[in-house]
């Protein structure tokens, strides 16, 4: 089927996290979910089940370990087998437990920031050492430093957070900086935490390769995170899974979580399933509508706004703007909400390298991202918006 990628759906009043957090004609293009409605085949499939009536303890169908199994092994030429799989309330909820199994009190975690805010702030809630050589702005994109990279590794550091497709730098890194990244962590007997959580939303010519499938020694010190939340507009549902091939770190992973961390709701492995049983269409529909939006927002920003530069973006669809030449003289995103009515995530969420920086998230109906951006052109050449009470 055709999908309208075009339509407006209404939001508010839906319990809606990016929907609900500013008041007034405000339009959030932050956290990242997607204003699409979902596959057709996971609407119905939900519907399904829900209309079954009777919503006792679940668990997920075998089929669902199967299909991950299947994705891993046409996708990747990645072998995984059914044990090696361990299901998943959220990838958030997955780094904090690697977090705690692979790394004790005052041990060091490394992070490349720029980086999701969970990786800068989780570590040092439970009390670990954030370890984060930023990673090194080169023309429109990013590269990794690899000699501060490992200069950064201390006698205590114990795990790498890696974050590949990169958000929200939107980097997908190629086999030979993973190889290079690979290297460094077995020199330093690191184990890897690999979030790939937006695997799927990778734009041609780019390709992901899972860090584990680079060789033996590197799949055995690796836990992979992934999930159809990203790639299937799902995230509400909170379905993610980790995949673990050492049996001893799947062991310890399973202790830290004993009695923690809840099973996948039915409804999350019912659209999980279905997504990747059914969503492809889908997907490659809306990919192409992202790409549309990448491409509208690196040219209308080109020729409307150069004062505020846009990152090359390879995968996801968060778009990493650099508003120094704009002559803002306070934090980006708080100028945006206040005179625009565009909430965008401000760059200093992202830590070291974000200052000045605002995270924008184009998926959404074109003409709402058109909106939003002659709100911001507005803005900075001396127009008012609604001076929105924050």
């Amino acid at each position: 089927m055709k999908y309208d990628f075009d339509q407006i759906i209404e939001r508010k009043d839906t319990d809606s996290i990016k929907w609900g957090m500013f008041p007034g004609d405000v339009i959030p293009l932050w956290v990242a979910d997607m204003d699409f409605r979902s596959a057709e085949p996971i609407v119905e499939r939900l519907r399904g089940r829900m209309d079954h009536g009777i919503y006792g303890y679940s668990r997920p169908s075998k089929n669902l370990v199967q299909v991950i199994q299947e994705r891993m092994l046409r996708l990747y030429g990645w072998g995984i087998d059914e044990q090696e799989v361990i299901l998943l309330p959220g990838i958030v909820a997955g780094i904090n437990i690697a977090i705690q199994a692979f790394s004790g009190t005052g041990e060091g975690v490394l992070v490349q920031p720029p980086v999701y805010f969970h990786f800068l702030r989780d570590p040092v809630h439970h009390g670990r050492t954030l370890q984060d050589p930023p990673l090194v702005k080169n023309g429109d994109s990013y590269e990794i430093d690899f000699e501060r990279f490992e200069n950064a590794i201390a006698g205590n550091t114990k795990i790498f957070i890696l974050c590949n497709p990169h958000n929200p730098v939107g980097r997908v890194y190629t086999k030979s900086e993973l190889e290079t990244l690979a290297g460094i962590c077995l020199r330093h007997d690191l184990i890897i935490c690999s979030d790939e959580i937006h695997c799927d939303l990778v734009y041609p010519p780019h390709g992901h390769i899972p860090i584990a499938t680079l060789g033996k020694e590197i799949e055995e010190r690796t836990i992979t995170l992934m999930a159809p939340s990203k790639t299937y507009n799902i995230a509400g549902l909170e379905c993610g899974y980790a995949i673990i091939k050492n049996a001893q770190l799947r062991k310890r992973w399973r202790d830290i979580s004993y009695g923690l961390i809840p099973g996948v709701n039915i409804a999350g492995h019912v659209a999980a399933l279905a997504g990747m049983e059914e969503g492809q269409e889908w997907l490659e529909q809306v990919l192409a509508y992202l790409k549309g939006n990448r491409d509208f927002l690196a040219e209308y920003l080109r020729e409307k706004i150069p004062a505020i530069r846009m990152n090359r973006v390879e995968a996801t669809y968060l778009a990493w703007l650099d508003c120094e030449g704009a002559g803002i003289m306070h934090a980006p995103s708080e100028f945006f909400l206040k005179n625009a009515g565009v909430a965008l995530s401000g760059g200093e969420e992202f830590g070291k390298g974000g200052e000045n920086y605002v995270r924008l998230n184009f998926a959404c109906p074109r003409i709402r991202l058109a909106q939003s951006l002659d709100r911001i052109k507005n803005a900075l050449t001396g127009g008012n918006f609604l001076h929105i009470k924050t």
